[in-house]
């Protein structure tokens, strides 16, 4: 394994050019002083070249030239997701820590046999899901708890973007194209960061627009031991919608802006109860400066991460099989 010197800063490995990693994840990994980029790889060389030369790193003409790169003590994946499951256990097996975009396979079982295999190896695996790390959502958490909105009775969850371009990988099943696998992602995960890892999926639907080989939107239903509800919906080809909202037996909360806000936008949290409306305006918060932050320190205390990957990840193939 890869050894990590605590207090030096991360070494990371960088295994694909993709948009999130030049939009989001590399400007994050560079300002944040617990992390250096090492290498920036490609199938296109030249293309790597231009990311490093920007962050002043090594670029390689290949993933397999990073973990062989004993240097290297981790390594983000930003590939299309059919190809995560290859890469992450490549990288495990060179020895290195992985955070990998969302989601982490596209098949359950292969998710819990990578996390086993990382869990033996001593190695962090961990999913790239920014928004459970924004402190809005544990704000909102805590109110739940506090009896805000008396007992919660359920929870209902949007999160659809419009069409990509007709050549974006989403559009391609053998990459792991498909509203699943990009939008479902979200509304999953927060039932999950609310209602906890009893859910079930009582009944679910898909549907693919005139002309597409992948599924295009669809909606879920899920349930608690206990009875409370999680309506979820998900989609590619919709107008924008992130949000969620929570009812109990003596009131709601709504969360506009949920999943993808951008680090100075001041958080926007509505009560409504047996009094009125309240309008809770929270903290700007950088959910993907606190993500890499949360890395390199599962990496440096060799904490166990990604039981809420194993159960979204069974929740997703329940809603795909249904």
């Amino acid at each position: 394994m890869s050894g990590v010197v605590v207090n030096a800063p991360l070494r990371i490995g960088v295994l694909g050019c993709a948009q999130i990693a030049k939009r989001r994840m590399l400007p994050a990994f560079a300002a944040c002083p617990d992390v250096e980029i090492a290498v920036t790889a490609s199938r296109s060389l030249a293309k790597a070249e231009l990311f490093a030369a920007e962050y002043g790193c090594r670029a390689a003409g290949g993933y397999a030239d990073v973990l062989s790169d004993d240097s290297v003590q981790a390594v983000y994946v930003p590939l299309p997701p059919a190809l995560h499951a290859e890469w992450i256990e490549a990288a495990l097996v060179a020895g290195k820590h992985v955070l990998v975009e969302k989601p982490m396979t596209i098949d359950a079982a292969t998710t819990a046999r990578l996390r086993h295999l990382a869990g033996s190896l001593g190695l962090v695996l961990a999913e790239n899901v920014f928004f459970v790390n924004h402190s809005k959502h544990s704000a909102v958490r805590d109110m739940v708890a506090d009896g805000v909105v008396g007992d919660l009775h359920a929870l209902h969850a949007d999160f659809t973007v419009p069409s990509p371009p007709d050549d974006d990988i989403r559009h391609q099943p053998e990459l792991g194209g498909g509203a699943l696998w990009d939008t479902a992602v979200y509304p999953v995960r927060v039932a999950l960061f609310f209602l906890g890892p009893r859910l079930r999926v009582v009944g679910a639907t898909r549907r693919r627009s005139s002309g597409r080989a992948v599924d295009t939107g669809g909606a879920a239903l899920l349930v608690t031991p206990e009875g409370v509800s999680a309506q979820l919906g998900f989609g590619l080809d919709h107008g924008y919608r992130s949000a969620y909202r929570l009812v109990g037996t003596s009131g709601s909360i709504i969360v506009e802006h949920a999943f993808t806000p951008p680090a100075d936008h001041e958080s926007v949290v509505v009560v409504r109860d047996g009094v009125g409306e309240r309008v809770l305006r929270l903290p700007a918060d950088d959910q993907v400066a606190n993500t890499v932050a949360a890395f390199v320190a599962a990496v440096r205390s060799g904490q166990v991460v990604g039981e809420e990957s194993r159960r979204q990840a069974e929740l997703l193939d329940a809603i795909r099989r249904s």
